[in-house]
């Protein structure tokens, strides 16, 4: 894994030769050693096609390519940052949330509305987030952005877990996501949260959840 957490909202990456690193644009705070940063034109490693359906979907943030030998400190913004490892899988990010990933990672473009059909578009109105996200794939880490910290929540075939939209970061697994109603009686006389939609994450895997409801 190439990145180390330094503290909540810094990660340091250790870039070797013949190996690359994926990070947004001005997400680099230093660096120490022989390391060039150079646009990503290709969105990382899905290639022209993959870059073309980012861009159609609106999932297409500004890419920069790093490589040589050193290390690098990321932030950006003051937000809180988790390194997410993989082996194998496929995570489901918002490309907005996407730090810095491992150049091994293969990177996608999925339409949320196959999952879960009409209520999946829903999701997308209802959080902000967009019918589309966008997935890595492969082994390595990717290092995700959050407000007010993260708690990565374990999803299992017993015990589905319900996620407020906005609070929803990122997930991986073999896991299907669907919008539910929660209306109750407090909805219907006014004094509800204004919670009324819940994000269902069902089959085996985890989910992380971030602590507040803002957008990036």
């Amino acid at each position: 894994m190439p990145f180390r957490e330094v503290n909540s909202k810094m990660v340091e990456a250790t870039v070797q030769p013949g190996a690359k690193i994926f990070s947004q644009r001005g997400a680099m705070l230093a660096y120490k050693g022989d390391v060039s940063f150079t646009p990503n034109l290709q969105g990382g490693q899905g290639g022209l096609a993959s870059m073309i359906g980012r861009r159609v979907a609106g999932e297409a943030t500004p890419l920069m390519t790093v490589e040589g030998s050193g290390t690098v400190l990321f932030g950006h913004g003051g937000h809180h940052i988790q390194v997410i490892g993989l082996s194998g899988d496929t995570l489901f990010v918002e490309a907005d949330r996407l730090l810095a990933f491992d150049g091994t990672l293969r990177q996608g473009t999925m339409f949320m509305g196959s999952q879960g059909g009409v209520m999946g578009m829903v999701r997308g109105q209802v959080s902000g987030q967009g019918l589309f996200t966008t997935t890595l794939q492969g082994h390595g880490a990717a290092a995700v952005m959050a407000h007010g910290g993260v708690i990565e929540v374990p999803i299992t075939p017993q015990r589905p877990v319900h996620v407020d939209p906005q609070a929803y970061v990122a997930h991986h697994g073999d896991v299907r996501n669907k919008l539910s109603t929660a209306l109750g009686w407090r909805d219907m006389v006014g004094r509800g949260s204004g919670e009324a939609f819940q994000l269902e994450l069902s089959g085996t895997g985890s989910v992380f959840v971030q602590a507040s409801e803002d957008k990036l």
